[in-house]
């Protein structure tokens, strides 16, 4: 099968790259690199470097390579600096999503596989966690918003160019590759912190909530993607809410990190507490989480002080 990754650069996007490589599928990946690197991608992958929002940059890559599936990872995902700035968030999740959408039209794509958020775009709720996909989404963020807006698009575009779609709604992801750096994968920010010993920072008192889920789970969904899932939306997470403090817990223990966190007020725009049903996986491609969150973050932990994470 001929595939299109879009953020193939970055952190889950290139190990979906690694395992449809390794099923013996062709794969472009199309990166700014913005934020991904260059070295995570599969040295047998057809690589661009390029922007979704140029959609004639993109064309030119479509009528070279001609996918038959997209899967579309490429996003702005930062919470904060979509509520100060949201144009380039908007810009990027849902211009740049009906580049690629106009574009799976144009090249009669067959199906178009998009990664999705179960935390920003089911937003404070009211509801009781874990949520299944016929809660009420609610973004509390414009990041959250353009996801949902995204999703919308795309369920257009597909029925109107006759193409299949399958949307995952992603728990929080966590595993090797996950940049330290960024404002989102609080399990590499820890572990990168503890590995200086410097203490890490709580955002609220501890209690805050979420759904962890390991990337080799994820890559394991889209690799069943390619083949089942039919103009449908689900979740994809482990059903359990996970405080920060427990993460900090985990990581410190992993780690051998003696220090204690600093806490800081909770930031504008996030989601206090959420877990996602994943039921619907099961039932509709076969998928289940198998890895434990404490096994997940012993070994992206060991990966990390090999420098490979």
């Amino acid at each position: 099968m001929n595939i299109l990754v879009t953020g193939g650069a970055g952190f889950i996007a290139s190990h979906i790259v690694d395992a449809y490589i390794k099923k013996g599928h062709k794969v472009t990946v199309i990166d700014n690199l913005a934020t991904g690197f260059r070295k995570n991608v599969n040295k047998e992958a057809k690589f661009y470097k390029a922007d979704i929002r140029d959609l004639e940059a993109l064309r030119k890559i479509f009528k070279k390579e001609q996918p038959r599936i997209i899967n579309h990872h490429a996003a702005i995902a930062v919470v904060t600096e979509s509520i100060k700035n949201p144009i380039p968030t908007l810009e990027v999740n849902v211009l740049g999503t009906t580049n690629l959408l106009l574009l799976g039209g144009e090249y009669n794509i067959k199906k178009f596989i998009f990664a999705s958020t179960g935390g920003a775009i089911y937003g404070t709720g009211p509801f009781n966690a874990p949520v299944p996909e016929t809660t009420k989404t609610n973004p509390s963020s414009p990041y959250g918003l353009s996801k949902l807006l995204a999703e919308k698009t795309i369920k257009y575009y597909a029925n109107n160019n006759n193409f299949d779609y399958l949307i995952f709604r992603y728990a929080n992801v966590y595993g090797p590759r996950q940049n330290p750096k960024g404002e989102a994968g609080v399990v590499a920010i820890f572990g990168a912190l503890m590995k200086k010993n410097v203490s890490p920072t709580i955002f609220g008192d501890g209690k805050k909530t979420r759904d962890y889920v390991y990337v080799e789970d994820i890559v394991r969904a889209n690799t069943l993607a390619l083949a089942k899932g039919k103009d449908t939306t689900i979740n994809i997470g482990c059903g359990e809410e996970t405080e920060d403090q427990k993460i900090f817990n985990t990581v410190a223990k992993a780690t051998k990190f003696k220090g204690i966190p600093s806490y800081l007020p909770h930031r504008n725009g996030e989601v206090l507490r959420i877990a996602l049903d994943a039921k619907k996986a099961n039932n509709t491609i076969g998928w289940k989480p198998t890895v434990k969150l404490q096994n997940g973050i012993t070994k992206t932990i060991q990966l990390l002080y090999a420098g490979s994470a």
